[in-house]
């Protein structure tokens, strides 16, 4: 596997390959990459015959008081995973790459509507990082897929959104959530849970599980997410968040519409640590 940092060096390694006439599949990530991050690797690799994995710590994409300092970086351990799964590039940019007149000046890509509730509505400016540096990758690495995880499903939809109203000619692929076997969605994050936080960690995938099934059985949205919210606080969270909303859009979902598509929503801290989740399912 090649390990490239610059542009030029990215661009070679492609231009290689679409003398060839081969597909290439993007898989954009923070780095410390975990068993959710590689599924995400080997779905590449079922859509094209390359596949560059990004490994960038977006700055832009932290508030003040986040964990942007903190995020664990573990390049050496990433090439070592990557290699093993036969990725053929990785692309570990520096700041100066990718945004080359730094953060502050950079331009910003803002997607209206859907980046202003939830995530958006606690995380001010959060997911115009996210679309500013993922619109930047797009632009780098010209990919024909690009593949997200579902576990961050409000960004899957902003991406989404993005390439749509772009016009960008690529396929975005979502992933369904990889979980540890007591239901906890796998999170560069979980390893900041001490030993009492781990253990309690589950309670936010058991209780999207309540919400899907009190919904199912005809409850009103309100007093689901009320409920919800309740019994993550007497769990030891602190939820930011406890939402059933309509998949692709996020607007609040009509009761009684049948077969829409909703998906249940949390965000929650327990300790230091935030942690979010989401639960797709049908409406009755």
């Amino acid at each position: 596997m090649q390990t490239v940092h610059d542009l030029a060096s990215l661009r070679a390694a492609l231009r290689a390959w679409r003398k060839q006439d081969q597909r290439i599949a993007l898989v954009p990530t923070m780095g410390n990459l975990h068993a959710g991050h590689h599924a995400l690797v080997r779905r590449a690799q079922q859509c094209a015959p390359r596949v560059v994995v990004s490994v960038f710590v977006n700055p832009t994409q932290f508030g003040p008081g986040e964990d942007f300092t903190r995020y664990p970086r573990t390049l050496r351990q990433d090439q070592a995973g990557l290699a093993a799964l036969d990725c053929d590039l990785l692309f570990a940019p520096a700041v100066e790459v990718m945004y080359p007149y730094g953060p502050e000046q950079a331009l910003s890509i803002h997607v209206p509507e859907i980046t202003d509730v939830l995530e958006g509505a606690h995380r001010p400016g959060h997911f115009d990082g996210v679309a500013t540096v993922v619109a930047k990758l797009f632009a780098m690495v010209q990919p024909d897929f690009a593949v997200f995880g579902e576990k961050d499903w409000q960004q899957l939809q902003v991406v989404r959104r993005l390439q749509r109203d772009l016009g960008l000619a690529l396929e975005i692929i979502g992933l369904a959530t990889v979980r540890e076997a007591d239901g906890l969605a796998l999170s560069s994050r979980n390893q900041y849970l001490d030993a009492a936080a781990r253990a309690r960690a589950p309670l936010l995938h058991a209780t999207l599980r309540w919400m899907r099934a009190a919904t199912l059985q005809g409850h009103a949205h309100a007093v689901v997410e009320h409920a919800a919210a309740q019994r993550l606080q007497r769990g030891g969270f602190e939820p930011d968040y406890c939402a059933i909303r309509v998949a692709d859009t996020l607007h609040p979902p009509v009761h009684g519409t049948p077969d829409e598509q909703l998906i249940a929503l949390v965000a929650a801290r327990l300790g230091g640590t935030r942690l979010i989740d989401n639960l797709p399912f049908a409406a009755p």
